[in-house]
């Protein structure tokens, strides 16, 4: 198939009126896999399927960004967080963006449309789930166990990290293999130290915390500045957002990345098949592109979103969704933070963001607590001076200005540092994600609805693990502590509404990422988890992706296709 081009540097126009002529149903010359989304793993899919020869066609909605677009080595940086660099589609409203309804949720939605999708926005956490969140169902009686575990998982893991030049330290106690980076961890800083220190009084599990931020010069990045603005892009490219780590590769083994293509629905003939994709082009025009094989790779939002838009004769209630599990069990890791204020300088304002430390002392299940499951704690530094301004507090924020300003900002500015508290969230079927009735994006689309309540577990974990954070900045010597209990704007990890299984009656796809009902559908990111462990997904998703690609490519000759 010829490529249509990148065409970068466009602007989407707003809201038209579709013409429907321009759609090209010309299957012969299709791909052999299109990809949805370029993200964390649309990006893995694309270089493994290139360079295993099959021709991969991508479509993108969001655009290239280069370095000079992100903000964190300008003094606009915390103003631009605001809006534009916001990690909420909702607040930021860019073209790309599609607005997702919220108001059924105590947390916002944050992801990011565009080549690397969200990993141009994550903190870079680089974790590894355990190997009991892959049996949850056999060791704690909740949820499903994974239909692989952690043993299948660890050669993808290692080869994804030592891809993209993660930094850490081998041989954390917590796991039960010591793990290799290919680079040293990142400094841990004044506040690391003291937070260690603390740690240690109370005999509790750290370690200096791996990053997917480079900490030496490694490939075609170079190392950190330390500037700590990862959550708004990295505007040195130290951090191994997939537009750096594969989609050059990928490019120069042939893939075809088209931006600026919003999809509307998927297609599929008369056998149930696939036949590729519908897409909205940057003039407003609906093209279609036909593939051999699909992978979605839109995240754990956009994937069942697109799949509940392509009904059908065939598909009723949405594509692959016999089950009626498509869009249900959204997990999101409900998100604390517990701020401590000390005394002494302490650099607070150095990344990376990224995380200092990490523990696992309270991850693995203990009945005494009160619920299952566990927590990963990340250790952070607290930004510049107007986020000190900002904090959610549960107040109004303009309570944080006022005769006590200035005081205020002395007391915390440098000084303050967060324990983040990541929980995991068990697979509920009444959190869903829904086509929202009354919202649509830019494109006249129907926009997604979260429907949304953190379950009585993980509020208990949430309580216990708070305390206990509390009681880490105490045993550091924090002279003040302000705990908040659920952060609003927390929901990173969008997962499982897809979730993967082997029997087609209770999961969307099986542990390849195949969809059970459509042979030449695969699944590949977040919405595939089948619990949402207590870490941070990226380097998991990353890891699946891989998995499941390398076995298409593998298997392809056998794979059920349209033409």
């Amino acid at each position: 198939m010829g490529a249509t081009g990148l065409r970068l540097g466009s602007s989407r126009p707003g809201a038209q009126q579709l013409n429907t002529q321009h759609i090209d149903y010309d299957i012969a010359g299709g791909a052999d896999v299109l990809i949805v989304g370029a993200g964390a793993s649309g990006g893995v899919a694309a270089l493994e399927l290139a360079g295993s020869g099959l021709e991969v066609v991508c479509l993108e909605q969001g655009d290239w960004n280069l370095p000079d677009d992100f903000t964190g080595d300008k003094p606009s940086w915390e103003l631009t967080r605001l809006k534009q660099w916001n990690s909420s589609p909702n607040v930021r409203q860019n073209p790309a963006d599609y607005p997702v309804d919220a108001t059924e949720s105590p947390v916002e939605p944050l992801m990011f449309n565009g080549v690397g999708g969200s990993t141009i926005m994550f903190s870079g956490h680089w974790v590894r789930a355990m190997p009991s969140d892959f049996r949850v169902k056999t060791l704690d009686g909740v949820a499903e166990d994974w239909p692989f575990t952690y043993e299948d998982l660890r050669p993808f893991y290692d080869e994804v990290t030592h891809h993209i030049g993660a930094s850490g330290l081998e041989g954390d106690p917590a796991y039960p293999d010591p793990h290799t980076f290919p680079l040293p961890p990142l400094p841990i800083g004044k506040y690391g130290l003291v937070a260690a220190k603390g740690m240690d009084k109370l005999g509790w599990h750290w370690w200096p915390a791996p990053n997917a931020i480079a900490s030496r010069d490694f490939k075609n990045r170079p190392a950190c500045l330390r500037y700590g603005a990862c959550e708004s892009g990295c505007p040195t490219g130290a951090k191994a957002s997939t537009d750096l780590t594969h989609w050059p590769d990928a490019i120069a083994l042939g893939a075809v990345l088209i931006t600026g293509a919003r999809v509307s629905r998927l297609t599929v003939n008369d056998r149930g098949l696939v036949t590729g994709a519908e897409y909205i082009d940057r003039d407003g025009n609906l093209q279609h592109l036909a593939a051999r094989v699909t992978v979605l790779a839109a995240n754990g939002i956009g994937t069942p979103r697109l799949l509940l838009n392509s009904t059908s004769s065939l598909f009723p209630d949405g594509l692959a969704n016999s089950s009626g599990l498509v869009g249900k069990r959204l997990m999101t890791h409900p998100y604390a933070s517990v701020f401590g204020a000390y005394d002494e300088e302490l650099e607070t304002w150095l990344g990376p963001a990224g995380q200092a430390l990490q523990s696992m002392q309270f991850y693995e299940t203990d009945t005494d607590r009160g619920f299952v499951r566990g927590a990963k704690w990340n250790l952070m530094p607290t930004g510049g001076p107007l986020a000190h301004t900002l904090w959610e507090r549960g107040q109004d924020w303009r309570g944080s200005f006022g005769p006590a300003f200035h005081s205020r900002l002395r007391r915390t500015f440098g000084r303050y540092t967060e324990w983040g508290i990541t929980t995991e969230d068990l697979p509920d079927e009444h959190n869903a994600v829904v086509l929202a009735p009354d919202l649509t994006d830019s494109d006249g689309i129907p926009a997604a609805k979260i429907r949304y309540t953190i379950g009585e577990n993980c509020e208990r974990m949430l309580k216990f693990n708070v305390e206990r954070a509390i009681e880490a900045h105490q045993a550091a010597g924090a002279v003040e502590v302000h705990p908040i209990p659920v952060v609003r704007h927390s929901a990173w990890h969008l997962l499982g509404t897809a979730t993967m299984g082997t029997d087609p009656a209770t999961s969307v796809v099986d542990q390849w990422g195949r969809a059970h009902d459509v042979p030449n559908l695969f699944i590949i990111d977040g919405s595939v988890f089948v619990t949402s462990t207590g870490v941070n997904p990226t380097a998991t998703i990353m890891a699946i992706a891989l998995r499941s690609m390398r076995h298409l490519a593998e298997t392809r000759h056998s794979i059920q296709t349209a033409f």
